[in-house]
């Protein structure tokens, strides 16, 4: 089966047309767009100490095994020439604002999974954007025009067949199938190509026999469920090619988050955890001002420093939802900080992370006819505008609250 252009043809046939684009090594990609000198080499992007976690490798350090989400100090052994480098979200997401601007000028449709890839529901273009192939090959080119880069697209007429094309496109591809040759691309593929199959669950299935997409399909869903339950029947229809899931235009993000694993164990009790604690807190409400965003409920996360084998360590986490919505860095920090006298026992801390949830856009929570902010409230706000002023000048460590610098860990992203 053929899976390019000559497979797609006309969209007349197809009940919807979906293209997932993925920007190529996104952070990595930003990296060498704006250092040129790192064009060609093992550019690494992530956490610099031995206990960091890689956010984004060239294709270059990809060779040598290196991948997003692997421990600093292994990609260290594996690439020891790579160039290692700290990131800087506040450009990443600068350029992801022009990279959905350009998703946006083909359908009005886009649903974001995180800054560097979204869906793209072009039903119903092909008389202003021509036959999907030509849209996807339009866009790929448009992509590269205006900002540099490449990026990877998948069409078909489900979700997961557009991501699992895009993914097989990468790097710098194009990839397509028709809605009558789903059934025949699906079955040979790795049953852990599917959303939903992660490590544990694909033991269970290679334990149950099922290594393709095409043996899951072929599994009764009363017995599938009996094993998985409830995401049993529904593995069952994507495995069998049924995905009803519309592309979502108005997605929001669900958090905000920051983390990172420390090159030594903290104390639970420390002022350097404290430090740490306060620096995620600031940067989280940054983004959640940049995004003209505010929060309620704040969530702390402590990886205790005992393993507990496999690469595992014990994992806890405290929240608080306050009375109204905020995005203050202090405040955030507070109640971060406040939950550890939540957590027991003397054990040191290997990660710290800080979370905010239940989002409201900032403009949403209006004041009564007769109420005003309080002096505190305003004098407040006007500081932290003057301090987004000078990071987005300066950069991010350019005015700190008095705080030891602390490294991060790339901010979470929207679960995909």
């Amino acid at each position: 089966m053929s899976l390019d252009a000559s497979s797609s043809g006309s969209a007349a046939h197809w009940p919807r047309v979906i293209a997932h684009a993925d920007m190529d090594a996104f952070y990595a990609s930003v990296e060498i767009l704006d250092n040129p000198d790192l064009r060609g080499l093992p550019v690494i992007v992530g956490g610099r100490s031995a206990r960091g976690v890689v956010t984004s490798a060239s294709y270059e350090a990809r060779k040598f095994g290196v991948r997003s989400a692997m421990p600093t100090g292994q990609a260290r052994k594996l690439c020891p020439q790579g160039i290692f480098v700290p990131g800087r979200m506040n450009r990443y997401v600068e350029i992801s604002r022009v990279v959905m601007r350009v998703f946006e000028s083909f359908s009005p449709i886009v649903e974001p999974l995180s800054l560097d890839e979204a869906f793209i529901d072009l039903t119903g273009t092909e008389r202003l954007l021509g036959p999907p192939m030509d849209a996807a090959r339009d866009l790929k080119r448009r992509v590269l025009e205006e900002i540099g880069l490449v990026v990877s697209v998948g069409v078909a007429s489900t979700k997961m067949a557009a991501k699992i094309l895009s993914d097989m496109s990468k790097p710098d591809g194009l990839l397509s199938v028709a809605p009558e040759k789903l059934h025949e691309f699906l079955t040979p593929l790795p049953v852990e190509r599917l959303w939903g199959v992660g490590r544990v669950t694909l033991a269970r299935m290679h334990d149950c026999n099922i290594k393709t997409v095409g043996d899951l399909a072929r599994r009764d869903p009363a017995e599938l469920k009996s094993m998985f339950g409830t995401m049993g029947p529904h593995l069952h229809e994507l495995a069998s090619g049924r995905d009803s899931r519309p592309v979502i235009a108005d997605w929001q993000r669900k958090s905000y988050g920051e983390e990172n694993t420390f090159a030594h164990d903290l104390a639970l009790g420390s002022i350097e955890l404290r430090r740490v604690l306060i620096a995620h807190g600031d940067a989280i409400a940054r983004r959640l001002r940049a995004d003209g965003v505010r929060a309620r409920t704040v969530t702390l996360k402590l990886k205790l420093a005992r393993p507990l084998g496999g690469g595992r360590y014990p994992l806890i986490t405290r929240s608080f939802s306050l009375d109204g919505t905020t995005n203050d860095g202090p405040e955030i920090s507070r109640v971060a900080t406040n939950l550890l006298s939540k957590v027991g026992g003397k054990e040191k801390i290997r990660l710290a992370g800080v979370q905010v949830h239940q989002l409201e856009r900032a403009d949403t929570s209006q004041l009564g006819l007769f109420e005003s902010a309080p002096l505190e409230e305003r004098k407040r706000d006007r500081l932290n505008r003057a301090l987004d002023s000078v990071a987005k000048k300066f950069g991010d460590e350019a005015v700190t609250r008095g705080l030891a610098k602390a490294e991060r860990a790339a901010p979470t992203r929207r679960i995909k």
